[in-house]
């Protein structure tokens, strides 16, 4: 049961009794913190059809709810607002419907219906993940578990970029520096391998610009003509014209790469459905362009080169093919597009990216549309800030990055530190001890990426993250653990309750009224593609606990049918938290 909702068809059918009023936009809010109440109706959308001052409007509405109907107990008028107080009935009420409803917030699921496509990580396999990679994969991870919740089918996908001057450039410096170095002579993971020789690359390239500088070569020329970036381009050449040993060497690293980056998404805790790789999709899209030639859509200029021109739209001309026939990035992204609806049953696809490439999607979108292709209104793009170190920016290219498995490990280190100094693990084995580090570093590191705003650009502090107080991660384990603590130690003295063995306390009443508004939290996550709304929320409820808990004991309460119903209420919390956690991907430790 969702009360406000309950409220709204209420007071839609009050007011068109009272004012004739049925095309008005209900608008319920919180009621702050200064004033009595629990919601809020705000009357001045209504005056024009009441003709009546606010105060009178506002109190009118409230004289009617009163009598006519059982969900509001009292009320009070602020100029034009009517504050509402919910009636102990639909508190009751309220309760009763969360404990019995298992999963309560999580929707049914219709299999028969389309999916939602969700594209997220996509990363490139000339170096390993990194932090920034960790918001992107954590975003896409988080949206597709509260689509999900939301009710709908979700199926999750990325696209490899395993082809071009990039990955030549690691390829170069492996078959240069090597002497046959593999992951299993190094030790090291096939993608960290591969993202050595990307920046034994990058130095290299640097040092024979240099030297060609030196020798009285403009720095212009320098960069295109040295030793190092024409070969790289000529290896480019071979393995598009399928070179036998180049291929080789381009799948052997690759394939290092791909097992680096499975093992990284098992310690994240993420999967995909499907994998599309560019190596695989870089031609698509041509014949859709040529199609497009046909119907004026695109245009070829003398060079032979296929654009096209947004500038109607206010946008500008677009490079769909090069002079030489082949394919650019918009290439690619229009072919496969179309080649995921044919795919998949779904009815939207998203793209989960960093706002840098915010242009760049809304001209694919555009050119989609402008192609004839009626689910190009469905295509989304959830674009974050990118993410920063207290020292400033990274650059892959010059190793300057963090790691996404450093990253972890700094985190259960960091963890296992903390638990151990406030002594949060004494009574753990060995083996749960392990296990429960990695769910407080992960768990911190998952919530202070996702509890900020995707839109807003962030500075990732390790040390802020670990705290056992304040917004973070491990706070909310701590309070999942607190109160599962509570729930068992309350089972052996748990006896029947009903709702006439006690009156309830105003801090109940607020924490079964918060536990109502998951259902709501979710779907609003799920139509803004924000995680954070359900961090926040999550953060706002063991808030409310533990103000509740301050105040009243759990275990030790007046009666034994206090106790029951105070428990009861525990195992509701306790239910909440956990799914909100896990739409964020974070286990909640029932001991800690």
């Amino acid at each position: 049961m969702n009360t406000i909702y309950s409220l709204k068809a209420v007071l839609s059918e009050l007011l068109f009794d009272l004012f004739g009023v049925d095309d008005i936009a209900i608008d319920l809010q919180e009621t702050k913190k200064e004033f009595n109440g629990d919601i809020t109706l705000v009357v001045f959308p209504i005056l024009k059809r009441s003709r009546l001052s606010p105060e009178a409007t506002a109190e009118l509405i409230g004289i009617r709810l009163l009598e006519k109907t059982n969900i509001i107990d009292t009320y009070s008028v602020v100029h034009g607002f009517l504050n509402l107080t919910y009636s102990r009935g639909i508190v009751i009420k309220t309760f009763d419907t969360i404990k019995a409803t298992p999963g309560f917030g999580i929707r049914k699921v219709d299999k028969s219906l389309p999916s939602s496509m969700i594209e997220y990580s996509s990363p490139n396999t000339n170096k390993p993940l990194h932090l920034g990679h960790i918001r992107n994969i954590l975003l896409g991870m988080s949206i597709s578990k509260i689509l999900q919740a939301s009710g709908m089918n979700t199926i999750q996908v990325q696209i490899i970029n395993d082809r071009g001057v990039q990955i030549c450039k690691s390829m170069w410096a492996w078959s240069q520096f090597s002497n046959g170095e593999t992951p299993e002579s190094s030790g090291m993971k096939g993608d960290h391998l591969v993202g050595k020789y990307y920046v034994l690359f990058d130095k290299e390239y640097k040092k024979q610009v240099s030297q060609s500088i030196s020798s009285g070569v403009s720095e212009e020329e320098a960069k295109k003509s040295v030793k190092c970036i024409v070969q790289v381009q000529e290896m480019l050449l071979q393995w598009e014209s399928g070179d036998s040993e180049i291929v080789k060497l381009w799948s052997k690293m690759n394939n290092w790469v791909y097992s680096g980056f499975d093992k990284t998404y098992k310690r994240l805790g993420t999967d995909f459905d499907k994998n599309y790789y560019e190596s695989d999709t870089y031609l698509l899209g041509k014949i859709d362009i040529e199609e497009g030639i046909k119907n004026n859509v695109f245009f070829r200029k003398k060079d032979n080169s296929v654009w096209i021109d947004l500038s109607s739209d206010g946008l500008d001309e677009k490079l769909v093919l090069r002079k030489d026939g082949s394919s650019v990035y918009m290439t690619q992204d229009i072919g496969t597009a179309i080649q995921r609806f044919k795919d998949f049953e779904i009815n939207s696809l998203t793209y989960v990216v960093g706002n840098e490439q915010d242009y760049h999607f809304k001209v694919l979108f555009l050119i989609l549309e402008k192609l004839g292709y009626k689910w190009a209104n469905k295509l989304r793009n959830l674009s974050y800030g990118m993410v920063d170190l207290p020292t400033g920016k990274m650059k892959s290219r010059e190793g300057n990055v963090v790691d996404a498995d450093d990253l972890m490990d700094q985190m259960e280190l960091a963890a296992m530190k903390l638990s151990n100094e406030l002594g949060k693990a004494s009574f753990y084995d060995e083996i749960e001890h392990k296990e429960l580090n990695i769910s407080l570093g992960h768990g911190a590191l998952k919530y202070f990426i996702l509890k900020v705003d995707p839109k807003k650009r962030m500075v990732f502090n390790p040390d802020e993250s670990i705290d056992f107080n304040g917004n973070t991660g491990p706070f909310l384990q701590y309070t999942h653990a607190r109160i599962s603590s509570l729930i068992r130690k309350g089972r052996g003295e748990q006896s029947k309750w009903s709702w006439d063995d006690f009156s309830l306390t105003e801090k109940e009443r607020d924490l079964i009224l918060f536990l109502s508004k998951f259902p709501e939290i979710i779907d609003s996550a799920a139509l803004n593609l924000n995680p954070s709304i359900v961090a926040s929320y999550l953060y706002d409820l063991a808030k409310i606990f533990n103000s509740f808990y301050q105040q009243h004991s759990v275990l030790n309460a007046e009666t034994a049918q206090i106790v029951a119903f105070r428990v009861d209420l525990c195992k509701q919390i306790v239910s909440v938290m956990k799914t909100g956690l896990g739409l964020l991907g974070i286990n909640a430790p029932d001991r800690m």
